[in-house]
């Protein structure tokens, strides 16, 4: 193995968390908020669902060291999206509205061993941004800050909306290797696509590791990603130094008609919101909005996994806003949502997104959200496992709700289960909508494959709108 890949492997390795007696408590005092309400979902007593409709698969990659993808449709040319994933930092295009892909060059860091934990978006100008980090080496392993060596967060843009990329990747933070330098990770970017007071601006957050801690940091461009802010700390509350229950990560963020920004991240046993009205340039102290189990938490055959939470709004006049996530409140792994009408003041009760029948078993679990913004559907993709009731073959699913999120009927985007053989198959997965179309990506361990850490990376298309007038 070489030293980039055993680099690549150490960063993602977990130890298995246990659920303490202190955790089992919290779920009786969690419930409070899941009630009857986590059951709403209309249980379906067949395992087979019916497919995504104008449902198609794409393979992007070859078997190979590739996960935790991200895509972004454009939303000045939908037929024009991008595809971004690891290692290292790579990216697809298709020019076609996903049927066909082509890979992008010079996409990687060129100045580090390794780049990753990637995340793309377009701006209002339909440029393709990608954020990812970089790094020569790990420090021990899952304590970052620990040891660390010069790494950093990076952008790299495509004026011509993914085909070609800058040669120039753009730093939003980096460290030179000496004692005591914390460590970047997770970036997700996205942008300002309103007509409002802050419309172009892009955004970027991300956790922090140091010695003794973690937080949640932010940046803004206001140059279309030529350069970025300096860093300010978002979190209030900040969480444990280590890569596990405990920490504050898994930042997610949206922005509202008005140029408002929201943003959540997962904080211990919670989740966390934060917004801002004056284009990033300051944040309302966050505070948690959900109570949940552990969102790190182990599955069978996956090396890693977790349920950390999504943000996502209706852009239209109602301004909703979504959040998803999973976690074992239910016993099994369960994907939830939950909703705001005002601003993120208040949510609702929790909806279980995964309509197969609860306590049965099987896991849901490493789901990603993304909302219409012209019809204003919430679509979750997420792993699931209802089809084995040995709690082993993974498919993956997508949920779609047009109700403002008060039930998500199930399709299946994939039939044939694959089994994950303890590999490390990535951290989040992604998907895209607009106008009624539908984007999936995620990683997949191929049935014949041998290679302990190979996965490939896989499109799926759907389309909703095939279903009128049927």
């Amino acid at each position: 193995m070489t030293e980039e890949g055993e680099a690549e492997n150490s960063l993602y390795r977990f130890i298995d968390s246990f659920m303490s007696r202190a955790a089992l408590l919290f779920l009786l005092i969690a419930s409070a908020f899941y009630g009857d309400n986590a059951q709403t979902t209309t249980a379906s007593a067949a395992a087979t669902l019916p497919p995504v409709p104008g449902g198609k698969l794409i393979d992007v990659t070859k078997p190979g060291y590739f996960n935790e993808p991200s895509i972004a449709a454009n939303p000045a040319n939908p037929q024009q999206l991008v595809a971004a994933y690891q290692v290292h930092t790579s990216v697809v295009w298709s020019q076609d509205g996903g049927n066909t892909w082509k890979k992008a060059e010079g996409t990687a860091s060129r100045d580090y061993k390794v780049s990753g934990d990637v995340s793309i978006t377009y701006d209002a100008k339909g440029s393709a941004l990608v954020a990812y980090l970089a790094f020569d080496k790990l420090g021990t392993r899952d304590y970052w800050a620990h040891n660390a060596t010069r790494n950093g967060l990076f952008v790299r843009r495509s004026l011509d909306g993914g085909k070609t990329w800058e040669a120039q990747e753009r730093p939003v933070l980096a460290h030179i290797t000496e004692p005591g330098i914390p460590f970047e990770d997770k970036p997700y970017i996205f942008a300002d696509l309103t007509h409002g007071p802050h419309a172009g601006n892009i955004y970027i957050g991300w956790t922090e590791f140091t010695l003794t801690k973690t937080l949640v940091l932010f940046s803004r461009s206001t140059d279309g990603g030529a350069t970025w802010s300096k860093p300010t700390e978002i979190s209030t509350h900040e969480g444990l130094p280590r890569d596990d229950n405990g920490a504050v990560e898994g930042f997610t963020g949206t922005v509202g008609p008005d140029g408002t920004v929201y943003a959540a991240w997962a904080d211990g046993d919670n989740i966390a919101f934060a917004s801002s009205r004056d284009g990033g340039e300051t944040f309302a102290a966050s505070h948690n909005i959900v109570a949940t189990a552990p969102l790190y938490f182990p599955v069978a055959g996956i090396e890693r996994c977790n349920g950390f939470p999504q943000i996502a709004i209706d852009p239209r006049g109602s301004g909703v806003l979504y959040l998803t996530w999973s976690d074992y409140h239910n016993g099994d792994v369960n994907v939830f949502a939950s909703t705001s009408a005002d601003r993120g003041e208040s949510w609702s009760a929790a909806v279980r997104v995964n309509s197969n029948p609860l306590h049965d078993g099987t896991d849901q679990f490493m789901q990603w959200l993304a909302v219409d913004p012209l019809s204003g559907a919430a679509n979750v993709i997420f792993y699931d496992r209802r089809d084995d009731p040995q709690n082993k073959a993974t498919t993956v699913t997508l949920a779609r709700s047009t109700d403002g999120g008060k039930s998500f009927a199930n399709y299946a985007w994939t039939n044939s289960g694959f089994e994950g053989k303890d590999d490390f198959i990535g951290d989040y997965i992604g998907i895209a909508a607009y106008g009624g179309r539908v984007w999936g990506v995620w990683a997949e361990k191929p049935a014949k494959e041998k290679h302990k850490h190979h996965t490939v990376v896989r499109v799926g298309l759907g389309d909703f709108n095939s279903l009128q007038g049927k």
